[in-house]
């Protein structure tokens, strides 16, 4: 025990008897009667850590992108030249042939202006989309009323167009008026307009990795069952699509495509497909099925995964009230099937 300690003892700061020191003052021997309060020194703020302030790298020229725009004028350039020149060349033959050329130069021409003008409305539709997804996350975290409204409003618009959902839209309208929570809302709209919509994907998913699975269970190269499950995997993207309401082209079906096997990376599909594979055909049906059938369940299920992926980004609203597809609900379908397949081979 140090020399200063005494007994714990009760006092009142207003005591003349009781003396404040600063922190720094020593002050000294206290006299008899007199009580020194020290007051602890305070501990010095901790140091907050602050990123260092990045500095962009000064760049340079963009030699990359001035080579396929120089690239990309000679094509031009060529092509025009060879379109005049065979223009040229048709006149000095014949008017009529001439004027054919002419006639197919135009049709290619107005051909040309129609698929780029469909391409742009398809991507403008894929980003409405997939905007609209997020616009909707972020009114479901906020519980936001008006912003829920204007989703709804969205959506009844790419609704239009699909006569399926004219009951769901026309139940929507009608509680427009209601008083409900923007969260509340959006899960409404979720269970009217996209419930007959997620059972259809549904459908389509099931229905694309069994013919998946046949085809390459009973195909004799692997070739051919790359090429059949890659157009199987394309063709099921863009009905998905098509049934969420996006029509996208041929540059729409290359984005979907790269976001929804992005997505599968980011998801794990791979590892969820095997570790579902490993389950299912853990339980005794290993047995009951040949080499190439069990090769054939293998690519159904990862085109279905595939599938689910494509699901999650085409889908204009998040799964909240509904729950998501499952791919072991698919698993069992395709067991199923491959099972009834087995069946009169055993």
């Amino acid at each position: 025990m140090s020399p200063t300690s005494r007994r714990p003892a009760t006092f009142k700061l207003d005591d003349p008897h009781v003396v404040v020191l600063a922190p720094e003052d020593d002050g000294g021997r206290p006299t008899r009667g007199t009580v020194q309060v020290r007051p602890e020194r305070e501990a010095a703020p901790a140091s907050v850590p602050v990123d260092p302030i990045m500095v962009e790298a000064r760049r340079g020229l963009p030699w990359g992108t001035l080579f396929w725009t120089a690239l990309g004028g000679l094509v031009l350039l060529a092509l025009g030249l060879g379109v005049s020149d065979l223009m040229e060349d048709l006149f000095n033959r014949s008017q009529g042939l001439g004027v054919v050329g002419v006639a197919c130069a135009a049709l290619l021409v107005t051909a040309l202006i129609a698929i780029i003008g469909r391409e742009i409305v398809g991507l403008s539709r894929l980003a409405t989309i997939e905007t609209l997804h997020a616009r909707a996350a972020v009114a479901l975290a906020r519980d936001d009323r008006p912003a829920a409204e204007a989703i709804v409003r969205d959506l009844a618009k790419i609704a239009r167009g699909n006569p399926r959902l004219a009951h769901a839209r026309a139940t929507l309208q009608g509680h427009s008026r209601d008083i409900i929570d923007g969260a509340d809302l959006l899960k409404l709209a979720e269970r009217e307009l996209m419930a007959p919509l997620d059972a259809e994907a549904r459908r389509l998913i099931s229905t694309t990795a069994q013919r998946v699975s046949i085809v390459t269970a009973i195909s004799p190269r692997a070739l051919v069952d790359m090429l059949f499950v890659f157009a199987a995997a394309i063709r099921l993207i863009r009905q998905l699509a098509l049934l969420y309401g996006g029509r996208p082209g041929a540059l729409g079906l290359i984005r979907l495509t790269r976001h929804a096997i992005a997505h599968l990376a980011i998801t794990g599909g791979v590892a969820a497909s095997d570790s579902v594979i490993q389950q299912m055909l853990g339980h005794g049906i290993a047995a009951k099925l040949s080499a190439r059938l069990g090769e054939g369940l293998l690519n159904g299920l990862l085109t279905a995964r595939l599938g689910l992926a494509a699901v999650d980004v085409t889908r204009p609203l998040p799964f909240t009230a509904l729950p998501r597809p499952a791919l072991s609900d698919l698993a069992r379908d395709l067991l199923r099937t491959r099972e009834e397949d087995a069946a009169p081979d055993a």
